[in-house]
C-alpha cells in the first residue's frame, strides 16, 4: 500500500505512527434503512427487522458492559499480532479524541486464536470487549509467495474467470467506479507486456536482420524485470491479481486450503458465540466481509439455535461481498447472505463511503444476492473527510487503497463514525445513529 505520509495533526499525549498507509473523512448524515434505499432506486426493500423504528427503544440505550468481537480483516498482507498493534495504535488516538480511557491486553494464543481483550472506562461506564482476529493472512502468503509468470498467468485466469461468470458486467451495472478497480491491475499489467513486446519487436518494425532479437528480447526482459515491473508493483498488482484469485475460490469454494481455513474458523466463530456477553459483533472489512458471510452462514447451517437470545450485530465496512457473490458459481455465498438477513437475532449493518471505490456504494447487497423479500441490511454512510484533519486527508485522499483502509483506522476528530468507539464503547454496536451526538448520560445499565 502507498504510504500516507507521518502525521503530526494527532491528538495530544499520544506518539506519532504511520498505520502503513491509512485514510478518513468528514460530517456527513447518516442514511438508513428505506432511505438509502430509495437512494439506490429500490424504495421497496423491507428494512432489517432489527432496526429503526421496530428497534425498541431500551436496546438503543442499555450500555454494554460485556462484548464479543470476532473480526475478519481485509485482504492486506498483515499478521495477528500486526492487526493487533493497528488495534491498539487506533484505540490510543480514539479515546483521546473521544475523551475515554481504554487499555488493550497484549495478543494472547497468537498461532491458534489470537485474541485480545479492551478494556475501556467512559463517564462511569466499563466495559470489557474480547476481540478474536480471524485473519487469512496464510491464504494469502500461499497466493503471493509463487514465482512471478505464474502469479501473472493465474491473476490474468482469474479476471478471465470474472468475467465470463458475469461478475465484470456486474460490477458496472451496479457499481461503476468498483468495475473500473478491477480493471486497473490488468490494464496496468497489459500495458507493461504490451511496453516489452514492442522492444522485443524492434528488429522487425525497423525491418532488421533477424539476428538482431539476440539482443532485443533481453533488452525487453531486462526492462521489464528492473524498470517497468517495479514501477506497476508500486501500485501493488500482483497483490490484486491475488485478490481476484482469492474471491474466485470464494466464489467457487473449490480450494482446499480455503475450505480448511473456513471450517477452522467457523469452529472458532461458534466457540466466541458461546462466551458469555450483552453482545456479539462479527465485524469485516473489505474482502473480509466474503470470508466473514462464508463462516457466519456455516455456522447458522450447523447450528441454528446458537443465537438463541443472543444480540448479535453483523457488520461489514467497506464490504465487498458483492465483489465474489456476483460471480454465478457463488449460489452458497448467496444463499448464506440470504440466511444471515433473516436471521432474527442478527442486525446486519453496512457501513459505506462516497469517496471509497473499493466497495459497492449504496448497493442493496441482500437484494443483489437474491433476496428482495428478506430484510435488508442497514446502512450507514460516512465521510472520510470529515473524520480527519486537512492535511492528513490531503495525503491520502487520492490513494484509494488507504482511503479504503480508513474504516479500521483512528480519525484525528469526532465523526459520525469509529471503529475503535464502536467496538470498546458502552454503546450497543446496532445503533447506527450519529456518534459524535451521542451522550453517555443518556445510557441505561444493561
Amino acid at each position: 500500500m502507498s504510504s500516507a505520509g507521518t502525521d503530526t495533526t494527532t491528538p495530544k499525549g499520544v506518539p506519532v505512527y504511520d498505520d502503513c498507509k491509512l485514510d478518513d473523512e468528514t460530517h456527513h448524515p447518516l442514511i438508513t434503512g428505506s432511505t438509502a434505499s430509495a437512494a439506490f432506486g429500490e424504495r421497496d426493500l423491507p428494512t432489517n427487522h432489527a432496526f429503526g423504528a421496530e428497534l425498541p427503544q431500551d436496546d438503543m440505550t442499555k450500555a454494554i458492559n460485556r462484548r464479543v468481537v470476532v473480526h475478519f480483516p481485509g485482504f492486506e498482507p498483515m499478521t495477528a499480532r500486526a492487526h493487533h498493534g493497528r488495534f491498539k495504535r487506533s484505540v490510543q488516538f480514539s479515546s483521546k479524541v473521544w475523551a475515554y480511557t481504554a487499555d488493550v491486553s497484549p495478543l494472547a494464543d497468537e498461532d491458534v486464536s489470537p485474541n485480545f481483550t479492551v478494556s475501556s472506562d467512559v463517564e462511569g461506564w466499563k466495559t470489557s470487549t474480547t476481540v478474536h482476529l480471524c485473519d487469512h493472512n496464510g491464504l494469502l502468503e500461499r497466493l503471493t509467495a509463487k514465482p512471478i509468470l505464474h502469479r501473472m498467468l493465474a491473476g490474468f485466469f482469474s479476471a478471465a474467470q470474472v468475467v465470463f461468470y458475469g461478475a465484470a458486467a456486474g460490477y458496472f451495472r451496479h457499481a461503476w467506479r468498483f468495475g473500473l478497480f478491477f480493471v486497473f491491475p490488468y490494464l496496468l499489467m497489459g500495458l507493461v507486456l504490451a511496453a516489452c513486446l514492442f522492444v522485443a519487436a524492434t528488429p522487425l518494425w525497423l525491418d532488421l536482420r533477424p539476428w538482431h532479437y539476440g539482443w532485443s528480447i533481453p533488452l525487453a526482459w531486462l526492462c521489464f524485470h528492473y524498470v517497468l515491473f517495479p514501477l506497476s508493483e508500486r501500485f501493488l498488482t500482483l497483490h490484486l491479481f491475488a485478490d481476484w484469485q482469492l474471491a474466485v475460490s470464494a466464489a467457487r469454494l473449490d480450494d482446499p486450503d480455503l475450505a480448511l481455513w473456513l471450517e477452522q474458523s467457523a469452529a472458532r466463530l461458534a466457540k466466541a458465540l458461546d462466551e458469555p456477553a450483552d453482545e456479539y459483533v462479527i465485524s469485516s472489512h473489505s474482502m473480509g466481509s466474503t470470508l466473514a458471510a462464508h463462516v457466519f452462514g456455516m455456522v447458522l447451517e450447523n447450528n441454528p439455535a446458537l443465537l438463541a437470545g443472543k444480540k448479535v450485530v453483523f457488520l461489514t465496512l467497506g464490504g465487498a461481498i458483492l465483489q465474489c457473490a456476483l460471480l454465478r458459481p457463488a449460489a452458497r455465498l448467496r444463499e448464506r447472505v440470504g440466511a444471515i438477513a433473516r436471521m432474527p437475532d442478527v442486525s446486519f449493518v453496512e457501513v459505506h463511503c462516497l469517496t471509497d471505490v473499493i466497495h459497492f456504494y449504496k448497493c442493496p447487497v441482500v437484494s443483489l444476492c437474491g433476496h428482495p423479500d428478506a430484510p435488508q441490511a442497514e446502512q450507514m454512510y460516512i465521510r472520510v473527510k470529515q473524520l480527519l484533519e486537512p492535511g492528513r486527508y490531503k495525503r491520502i485522499k487520492r490513494d484509494f487503497l488507504r482511503v479504503h483502509r480508513q474504516y479500521v483506522l483512528y480519525g484525528d476528530r469526532r465523526g459520525t463514525f469509529d471503529f475503535s468507539l464502536l467496538t470498546a464503547s458502552p454503546f450497543p454496536a446496532h445503533r447506527t445513529d450519529d456518534v459524535s451526538k451521542r451522550d453517555f448520560t443518556t445510557l441505561d445499565q444493561g
